[in-house]
């Protein structure tokens, strides 16, 4: 008499399946544009604030000066800027938050500006490669990148000078190892990375921190 064959069953994994990620996933885009952890087990009648999908005004801190614009609410900060505002310094290379070469400073922090929406950007303060020279007066730093040839096809020079900026403003002291470490979220297809060190380390010279070699 033949046996039965009994159907395989694949052990049940453990933890969180495919199913229950992308149905919690979902929750979580139904929220609002960039939902918190929490968004997805908000009280039913928690208000929701719902922009776009069309334009909307905004005003961005960028400068020191306002900007007042219209934007939906899918455009980047980095598009915002470069489209919009016609500060084209921050250079759109990846659009995925690797290379570097759309950073600038939004409260006193280096950040890709790809990675950003331009509505979660109103309300702080944000400096461009624009604003760290005035007029023919040029930032330390820049003159630094000048003096030690730290560019080659200048693509990604904006993006590693204000990267520079914000590393001296909270390290004024570096050592070659700290620069190297502190410059590790910008890439130089060129390989001008030698000449970017030595520029990081005599403008920290020149703006009075004194660079400790080693």
């Amino acid at each position: 008499m033949r046996r039965k064959k009994e159907k395989f069953r694949e052990p049940k994994p453990e933890g969180l399946s495919r199913r229950d990620f992308l149905k919690g996933a979902s929750m979580a885009v139904s929220t609002g544009l960039i939902a918190a952890p929490e968004a997805a087990v908000a009280a039913p009648d928690q208000a929701v604030r719902i922009v776009g999908p069309g334009e909307v005004p905004i005003t961005l801190q960028i400068n020191g000066k306002p900007r007042s614009l219209k934007v939906e609410p899918r455009v980047t900060l980095l598009d915002a800027l470069r489209n919009r505002l016609d500060l084209t310094g921050a250079k759109k290379v990846c659009d995925r938050g690797t290379c570097g070469a759309c950073t600038v400073i939004m409260d006193g922090r280096p950040v890709y500006a790809c990675n950003i929406l331009a509505i979660e950007a109103e309300g702080h303060t944000i400096t461009t490669i624009e604003g760290l020279a005035t007029g023919d007066n040029l930032h330390p730093v820049m003159k630094a990148f000048v003096a030690h040839d730290a560019q080659q096809c200048g693509f990604c020079t904006p993006g590693f000078v204000v990267a520079c900026k914000a590393f001296l403003d909270k390290h004024p002291h570096p050592k070659m190892e700290d620069v190297e470490h502190g410059l590790g979220g910008n890439l130089c297809r060129c390989g001008t990375y030698a000449g970017v060190r030595e520029a990081v380390l005599e403008a920290a010279k020149n703006l009075k921190g004194g660079p400790i070699h080693g």
